[in-house]
């Protein structure tokens, strides 16, 4: 059991459409579409979970601070789907994940409803974050999430999972990466949300393969999230 203390040109697969029987046109096909495109079909309770969690983000995360004001209208495709993508990196889901720098919950709030056998650490250093994360996780009753306060930098034990949205500059997390990930395990970092692949990105790859990572960018194709997505992936 963990302690918490304290070269490829981008990959692209086919669109997949959801299996689930959410009617098309709803915000919650973004959420099933992107679990199809990842190979993970959402259970009804799933997708309640989903619900729940796109209302508290909207009525407590957002007047918290927790998210800019302006984020109600794409909590569904910028947020919560969004985070399903990194779901991407793994074929079968894994035994653990730590989220670093998790924010209000993304993305693994969203990861750890689609990955129920999966332990979801998320970690954060802010206490007012913390307080925020207890209530969102007592309200969706997550048994499988740990909460930790603390900086990503201090983390020093190995994880069999990493995810990193937005919290640390991507060389960093590179960085980090190599040195706590277990051996066999992936990682998966959000990049851009911009149309072109984002600058730098092979500079990436090649860093991580230098730090014997195997490494690729992948690119979420636009129709599943009103926008395109750029994610690193790594293999240790």
């Amino acid at each position: 059991m963990n302690r918490l203390i304290l070269p490829t040109r981008a990959q692209k697969r086919p669109v997949t459409p959801t299996t689930s029987d959410v009617p098309r046109g709803t915000p919650v096909t973004y959420a099933t579409d992107v679990a199809g495109y990842a190979g993970y079909t959402l259970s009804d309770e799933q997708i309640g979970q989903l619900e729940a969690y796109a209302g508290w983000l909207e009525t407590e995360a957002i007047p918290a601070g927790g998210l800019g004001p302006r984020e109600a209208d794409r909590i569904w495709p910028r947020h919560i789907a969004d985070s399903l993508t990194f779901a991407i990196g793994w074929p079968q889901p894994p035994g653990e994940i730590l989220d670093m720098g998790t924010g209000v919950g993304l993305p693994g709030i969203p990861l750890a409803i689609a990955f129920p056998d999966t332990v979801v650490t998320l970690l954060d250093r802010g206490g007012r974050r913390i307080r925020l994360l207890h209530r969102a996780v007592r309200m969706l009753n997550l048994g499988n999430v740990v909460i930790a306060q603390g900086d990503a930098f201090s983390v020093a034990d190995e994880w069999g999972g990493l995810v990193f949205r937005a919290s640390i500059p991507p060389p960093e997390a590179v960085g980090l990466a190599n040195r706590i990930l277990e051996p066999g395990s992936t990682a998966v970092v959000g990049l851009s949300t911009r149309e072109e692949e984002p600058d730098r990105a092979q500079d990436l790859v090649s860093l991580a393969s230098a730090l014997g990572l195997e490494a690729e960018i992948h690119q979420v194709p636009r129709e599943l999230l009103d926008g395109t997505s750029w994610l690193l992936i790594m293999r240790s």
